[in-house]
């Protein structure tokens, strides 16, 4: 943390920058963003953000250049939903990590989640460029500029196709608190948002309507989770395992294989110690160090911080499989807030091999989302500043 940059900045803030800065954001998404902002941005040491950048990519490396954890991986992919023509890479990974004080009392990046999947992309870009701050703090890492971030990302959406031919996939997309991101995805890159029902399918090639019109689908932006797909009963109009004439920007099949479910394959400083629960006997003593985690879940459902020994044993031990038991650590609040010290989750966002921006959450909660935050300030969505050097 910079502590000079934290203390003027604390200063220096009155309520109105609060209001500019979501005025900012309403008008580039054409509405009020439906989940928390925070009022500051976290300003990091850039020897933090390297160290958190190299730490992510050490992990993804470790899973992506692995024959062993890719054959172990094969059993996180469900069978209804195994899409072919996979690569080894993925095109969009997110590392979240918490930070916990060291010995020497400095702040030390451990691992929360892994997940093969696209984050906000747009929105971060925005929400950095929203915040009042003076140029010479970066929010791409070098020589990555804010322009070159969004050529990066465009070609990396819609690569050689048509904005028309390219949609960005989604469930119920307007009714999805990301759709912030969805609309600003659409304004810089032309494409169009389309919910999973509404696409048809005339043989192995897929379709949506604009203006009356039946357009070709060349490649998919895919922001459809799996998860909400079978808790809402949701059907799509063609079969995953098929081989369709259609790209994909974010293979599903990364979803699973880069998740929860490769933490215990883990094996680096960053990482605390995971298990399968079904691989766990006896039970640790010590119940309240460690977090209970659903293998395949989004948004923080299902997780237990400290689980009892009766929330562990009322899980079907045929389930048991599909969950996960990891130490828990304690983030330390390093962000000195008017409203008191804060802890912050940092995602290092990567396309590809390569880091573009940190995208944060601020909490005081046990837990770092929205719901475990409700009612507070100085907490929600945020971005991570560090120098220009």
């Amino acid at each position: 943390m910079i502590k000079a940059a934290r203390k003027a900045f604390n200063q220096n803030w009155r309520p109105a920058d609060y209001t500019r800065l979501l005025d900012r954001l309403t008008d580039a998404c054409g509405e009020p963003i439906p989940f928390r902002i925070c009022e500051t941005p976290c300003f990091l040491r850039t020897s933090l953000v390297n160290k958190l950048i190299t730490s992510g990519a050490d992990l993804i490396r470790q899973l992506a250049e692995s024959p062993d954890y890719r054959a172990a991986s094969e059993a996180a992919i469900p069978p209804l939903y195994r899409v072919p023509n996979e690569p080894h890479q993925p095109l969009f990974t997110q590392v979240d990590f918490g930070l916990v004080r060291n010995a020497a009392g400095k702040a030390e990046p451990k691992l929360v989640e892994i997940q093969g999947f696209p984050s906000l992309y747009a929105f971060h870009a925005v929400l950095s460029a929203a915040y009042d701050h003076p140029g010479f703090w970066r929010y791409h890492p070098a020589p990555l500029s804010p322009a070159g971030y969004w050529d990066l990302l465009g070609q990396t959406i819609v690569g050689d196709h048509h904005p028309e031919n390219v949609v960005l996939l989604e469930i119920d997309p307007t009714h999805q608190k990301t759709r912030c991101d969805f609309v600003m995805t659409e304004d810089e890159f032309e494409v169009a948002t389309v919910c999973i029902t509404h696409l048809h399918r005339k043989g192995n090639k897929l379709f949506y309507e604009r203006n009356g019109q039946i357009i070709p689908i060349h490649r998919i932006y895919n922001r459809t989770i799996v998860d909400e797909l079978e808790r809402r009963q949701i059907n799509a109009p063609f079969d995953w395992r098929d081989e369709l004439d259609v790209e994909w920007a974010g293979h599903p099949n990364h979803y699973f294989r880069f998740s929860k479910f490769s933490l215990p394959f883990l094996r680096h400083a960053s990482v605390p110690q995971t298990f399968f629960l079904d691989r766990v006997s006896p039970l640790p003593a010590d119940l309240d160090r460690w977090v209970l985690k659903p293998l395949f879940s989004f948004a923080g459902l299902g997780v237990r911080v400290g689980p009892t020994r009766a929330e562990i044993e009322a899980i079907p031990t045929a389930e048991r499989s599909q969950w996960i038991l990891q130490e828990r650590c304690d983030f330390h609040p390093f962000f000195e807030t008017p409203a008191g010290p804060t802890k912050a989750e940092i995602r290092v966002m990567f396309i590809g091999q390569k880091a573009v921006g940190l995208l944060v959450r601020m909490g005081r909660g046990a837990m770092m989302g929205v719901d475990q935050n409700k009612g507070q300030e100085w907490v929600g969505a945020s971005s991570a500043l560090w120098p220009d050097e």
